[in-house]
């Protein structure tokens, strides 16, 4: 269980402890209880300060529980679990899957019935949870491309080789090849959501692929910067800028001001040792044709390779 997730109250819990049923149904009219599932609350305070995919991690631990003992967590609800960067998904219906069951939707509940091994099984906090290269697997076939990348960039970093566990058990169902291009693009040198939706946007694009997170060093060998995007071949630099990478940033004593202008001073040194650099952030992933375009123009005018790299 994360640190942050409320506490479940079990109606079997309140009345041993002397609470009535009436008593139950009253904090939840009165907004102090929020019904997770039947017999399942919690404190509707706790659940305020969560954001939506805690939320749906809250609620998927409490309907598990009370289903069949072979429901694995799977899909978006195991991505929940994990912790995994979620964008952009519906999150309405818990998604557990069943080998042997019959595929089902309730207003709550996701039914896959898909066969699922046992190597491909995780005990996370005493659930029974998708391993995190069978949930990209799963959301490669469920979501669409974008969606499922951010997630699948992610989980990546969790389990070492997850890519490697390729959808072949499942060629033969319903949206395998989306699972492949999926599987095949992941890569968990993205960093954050916004990294890897613009690896999904320059691709759709048509553009050459990118390195990722490269060490930049100036003409003597000295290092100048760690950038997110790379094309060697133009002597090009690509930069996202969120508002979490300078808060990730931060030193001691540092305000988000203070990392703006060291940002500024990065970029001027990179810009002196012979790189074009390339900036977007979330308004431009939005509508990406504009930053697209300012990159299709820096390969036009670039120059190879300006001063030596290194991965980083």
């Amino acid at each position: 269980m994360e640190s942050n997730d409320p506490r479940l109250l079990r109606r079997s819990d309140g009345l041993a402890h002397g609470y009535s049923d009436d008593e139950l149904r009253r904090w939840c009219r009165n907004g102090a209880l929020t019904r997770l599932r039947p017999g399942v609350y919690a404190s509707s305070e706790d659940m305020a300060r969560l954001d939506f995919a805690e939320r749906h991690r809250v609620v998927a631990r409490a309907t598990v529980q009370g289903l069949h003992t072979d429901a694995v967590l799977s899909h978006i609800s195991a991505a929940a679990i994990y912790g995994l960067p979620i964008w952009n998904v519906d999150l309405s219906k818990v998604h557990v899957t069943r080998s042997g069951a019959t595929a089902r939707s309730s207003s709550r509940i996701r039914t896959h019935a898909v066969g699922i091994a046992p190597d491909q099984i995780r005990i996370v906090d005493g659930l029974r949870v998708t391993t995190p290269a069978r949930t990209i697997v799963d959301l490669g076939r469920l979501l669409p491309f974008e969606q499922a990348v951010v997630i699948g960039d992610a989980a990546t970093r969790l389990e070492e080789g997850a890519v490697d566990v390729a959808p072949e058990r499942h060629r033969h169902r319903r949206g395998a090849g989306a699972a492949r291009r999926v599987v095949s693009f992941v890569d968990g040198r993205s960093e954050s959501v916004g990294e890897s939706r613009s690896r999904v946007a320059i691709h759709v694009a048509g553009l050459p692929a990118p390195s990722l997170q490269i060490d930049v060093l100036s003409v003597l060998g000295g290092w100048l910067a760690r950038v997110d995007f790379l094309w060697e071949q133009f002597g090009v630099i690509g930069e996202f800028d969120g508002l979490g990478k300078y808060v990730r940033h931060l030193a001691p004593g540092q305000t988000p001001g203070d990392v703006v202008v060291a940002e500024k001073l990065r970029e001027d040194g990179l810009r002196a040792a012979g790189w074009t650099v390339v900036r977007w952030t979330w308004s431009d992933l939005a509508e990406p044709a504009a930053f697209l375009e300012r990159l299709r123009r820096a390969f036009a005018t670039g120059s190879p390779r300006p001063s030596p790299t290194r991965p980083g």
